[in-house]
């Protein structure tokens, strides 16, 4: 039986081989997601200074208000929409996504196109 903490050890072996290919700098950051099973987080993070620039989750009150549930695609969209809006308003259009080692499916990808239909470029 696979259990739960076996899927997480693989997603971050995964996590791992695609950082080796993925860097941020300042001119292209890296949009990093997490997903829990209730809550959704991204960041923009430039890795040639160890800073993360801006960042939103399910967490942030602007989204907790209009969502019931911080674990679905509906949520995900909306936190995909508020970080590019975030982004942009520091300057930043050009990112590189960085899935996390999660499979670009469900709430990964409904972040993905909602910050891409904001004005984000990856």
């Amino acid at each position: 039986m696979i259990t739960k903490q076996d899927k997480n050890v693989a997603r971050k072996r995964r996590h791992i081989r695609v950082r080796r290919k993925l860097e941020g700098t300042q001119q292209r950051p890296r949009l990093n997601v997490f997903r829990s099973s209730n809550h959704i987080y991204a960041q923009v993070i430039d890795d040639s200074q160890g800073v993360t620039i801006v960042s939103a989750s399910t967490l942030d009150p602007e989204i907790r208000v209009a969502i019931g549930h911080g674990g679905n695609i509906e949520s995900a969209q909306k936190v995909g929409e508020l970080v590019a809006k975030r982004a942009i308003e520091k300057g930043i259009k050009l990112v590189v996504f960085d899935r996390g080692g999660y499979l670009y499916h469900g709430r990964i990808q409904a972040l993905a196109d909602s910050a891409r239909g904001a004005g984000l470029e990856f």
